[in-house]
């Protein structure tokens, strides 16, 4: 298995990214995906995730109306539109699939991790 994640870097405050995540090694049509980001100091915290077959999404209240998950599964990718960032949006964040637990943005456990991509906003 691997999420090999993409599309971080520096933007300004208001301004926009859009993060990858391209999937192998596992059925990524019927899979439960997330991004979760982790900021210095700070604990993990669940951004966004995705039922893949049914394109059922979570959201942080954090991130709400202004982030967008989705995947096209014919390329096998995960993705997160990041619009109207903020400095406290600035984390690693990573892609993860699978996993147990009830809440569909704090799994106790993540099947698979990418290796992260840094998003700084300043």
């Amino acid at each position: 298995v691997q999420l090999v994640e993409s599309g971080g870097g520096l933007v300004q405050p208001g301004g926009s990214l859009r993060l990858s995540c391209a999937a192998s090694g596992f059925s990524f049509s019927s899979s439960w995906m997330y991004w979760v980001r982790r900021a210095p100091g700070k604990g993990r915290e669940g951004v966004a995730s995705i039922y893949t077959e049914t394109d059922r999404t979570y959201y942080a209240d954090s991130v709400k109306g202004r982030f967008a998950i989705w995947q096209d599964n014919a390329k096998n990718t995960l993705y997160l539109q990041m619009n109207s960032l903020k400095p406290e949006d600035t984390a690693m964040y990573y892609c993860a699939a699978g996993g147990l637990g009830y809440d569909p943005l704090d799994r106790y456990e993540y099947n698979y991790w990418g290796q992260g991509t840094q998003v700084t906003v300043s």
